[in-house]
């Protein structure tokens, strides 16, 4: 999760191994509204996502019915633990580039959001031989999809 100015923020999922990205703006940052964006971006993939670990914020309060609608297991790391998210907080860093700290993320559009997704998922990374992120998850887990392409963000 990446918070903005006041109470606005992006909810980020990051498939660990290859470093996937999937994120949605919610322009408050509620329990309701995080779980409805997560549900909204893994559902299509729910094949591919078996757990889905997170932090402790409240705005993951309603991670039961995330896991049911995705039929994954929810983990919680350890208080004051972000490296047991190691590869979230990392791609958190990398969205930093685009959004520095204090950015209003009301006023971020979708699709400059979208931009900045597919950007991230197509920028090579030494840790995978210097293919994409979108390559790897979409070559491993493509038979595990409803849908296959790149993410896309409602």
């Amino acid at each position: 999760m990446l918070y903005g100015h006041k109470q606005a923020g992006i909810v980020t999922l990051v498939e660990r191994r290859s470093g996937y990205l999937l994120a949605a703006r919610l322009p408050k940052v509620t329990a309701e509204l995080t779980q409805r964006a997560m549900v909204r971006l893994l559902k299509p993939r729910r094949g591919a996502v078996k757990t889905i670990t997170l932090d402790n914020g409240s705005e993951f309060a309603d991670h039961e019915t995330v896991a049911k609608a995705v039929s994954a297991s929810v983990y919680f790391c350890d208080p004051y633990c972000s490296g047991q998210r190691g590869t979230n907080e990392n791609t958190n860093g990398l969205i930093r580039q685009y959004f520095p700290k204090g950015t209003d993320f009301r006023k971020v559009t979708n699709a400059e959001l979208r931009r900045i997704v597919h950007k991230l998922n197509d920028r090579p990374r030494k840790r995978l031989g210097y293919r994409t992120p979108a390559q790897v998850f979409l070559g491993e887990y493509s038979g595990a999809l409803e849908t296959a392409g790149a993410a896309l963000i409602s």
